[in-house]
This record gives C-alpha cells, sequence and structure tokens, in this order.
C-alpha cells in the first residue's frame, strides 16, 4: 500500500508536465475559434489580434515541449489540427467577411485558395519534417501566412479602410500568401537560435528595442514584419539561382 502511494504522485506529475503543452495548443485553438466567432460578428480588429495572440501560443507549445521533454506524437498531431483551425479556416473566413464577401464566386475561391493551401502545407510539413534542412521551411509556414493576412486587415482598419474599397488588395494578398505556403521556397526557420546560450549585452538592448518599435504601432510594424519575411523566401530563392547560373 505505501509503494502505490509513492508511486502515484510520481505518475500525476508525469502526467501534468505531458499536459502543460497540450493546453498552450489549446489555448491556440480557442483563440482561432474566437477570432472566426469574431469574424462572423463582424468584429475585425478583435479576430485579428486574435490570430496573433494564436501564433505566440503556438510558438511556445512546441519550445516548452522540448524544454520539457514532453514531446509526443498526439502533441504533433494535435498541434497540426490547431494550426488548421488558428491557421487556415480562421484567416480565409476573417478576410472573406471583411472583403471578400462582395467579390461573389472570386471572393469565396481566393479565400478557399489559401484555406486549402494551409491544409496541403502542414501535411507536407507532417511528412517530410524529418528530410529536409532544419535550418528552413519549405513553404512559407502557416502561422506567418496568417499573420500576413490578419496584419492587412488590422492595418487597414486602424487606417479607416473599409475592406470593400481594399477588397481587390484583399484578394491578391490571400492568393499570394496561399501560393506562398505551397511553394518550394526557402524561408529561414530560426531554429539554430539557442535560447540558453549566453548572448553580448548588445542583443538583449536590440531585443528590447525590438518590442518598443512593435509596441509603438502593433499593426503596421507586425504586417511589415511578415510581409518582409514573406518577400525573403523569393529574395533567398533568386540569390540561389543567381549563385547556379554563375557557377
Amino acid at each position: 500500500m505505501d509503494e502505490f502511494n509513492t508511486r502515484k504522485p510520481m505518475n500525476l506529475r508525469r502526467r501534468g508536465i505531458y499536459l502543460l503543452p497540450n493546453l498552450l495548443t489549446t489555448g491556440a485553438l480557442f483563440a482561432g475559434f474566437y477570432a472566426i466567432v469574431q469574424a462572423m460578428n463582424e468584429k475585425f480588429e478583435q479576430a485579428a489580434v486574435a490570430i496573433f495572440i494564436a501564433m505566440v501560443l503556438d510558438g511556445l507549445d512546441g519550445r516548452v515541449a522540448r524544454m520539457t521533454h514532453t514531446q509526443s506524437e498526439f502533441g504533433a498531431e494535435y498541434d497540426s489540427l490547431s494550426d488548421m483551425v488558428s491557421f487556415g479556416v480562421a484567416p480565409s473566413l476573417i478576410v472573406y467577411e471583411w472583403a471578400l464577401k462582395g467579390m461573389g464566386k472570386w471572393g469565396w475561391f481566393a479565400a478557399f485558395i489559401y484555406c486549402v493551401a494551409t491544409a496541403l502545407r502542414l501535411a507536407r510539413f507532417n511528412t517530410n519534417h524529418d528530410v529536409i534542412d532544419k535550418n528552413y521551411f519549405q513553404g512559407l509556414p502557416s502561422p506567418a501566412a496568417a499573420a500576413l493576412v490578419a496584419g492587412f486587415v488590422w492595418v487597414m482598419l486602424d487606417y479607416g479602410n473599409s475592406g470593400e474599397a481594399m477588397r481587390w488588395y484583399a484578394a491578391t494578398l490571400t492568393v499570394f500568401a496561399g501560393l506562398s505556403m505551397v511553394s518550394n521556397l526557402p524561408f529561414y526557420s530560426f531554429k539554430t537560435i539557442n535560447m540558453r546560450k549566453s548572448v553580448p549585452f548588445l542583443v538583449i538592448f536590440l531585443a528590447a528595442m525590438f518590442f518598443l518599435l512593435i509596441s509603438s504601432y502593433p499593426p503596421g510594424v507586425l504586417f511589415g514584419l511578415f510581409m518582409c519575411y514573406a518577400l525573403s523566401g523569393y529574395v533567398l530563392w533568386f540569390l540561389r539561382l543567381r549563385r547556379k547560373t554563375a557557377t
């Protein structure tokens, strides 16, 4: 009986550790669901912000799982399903309700391109992430694509532009994000950055300045950052192509 009592807390603790990254994934899923609900209620700014919250939580769950050594096949599958909702369905619905609804079939066609591209991007990542270069993503990551679409909606709302006036720009950006996800373009993954490694004081100072820059004007800065990241894959592909032709 005493032996049973000593083992039980250990089992509960072990289950609690495995629960932690999945709770973060659930939080990201809830943020995506909240974004959908707010878009249906025509509260598009709240919906766009929820996408960025989902992106932060999605970035944390994987790091927490690796730091606590609680990676599991269940967690990987759950994370992929959460990503489909938060970075696939939610952004396509937000941009459709905000700008693309009045375009008829062209509107839902553009939104569907983005949605199906997210599903294909996630499926490809799940099947070949062990064989590709860890330093680069193959195609634009779905969180970055979602931030690009949601950031555009957010910044346009902040400038007072209506969805109807921006519908063709929104459709073009949505299709661009979708096609970038299913492309073979290389996008830097930032996985080689070691958070446990000591860094110079200047790095900490620059990180503080980075957060200060975002806080100065969140919609514009975030949209600009993810637009630059989305274009970086095309620039890197062009540089590699130029290097090959030169040799």
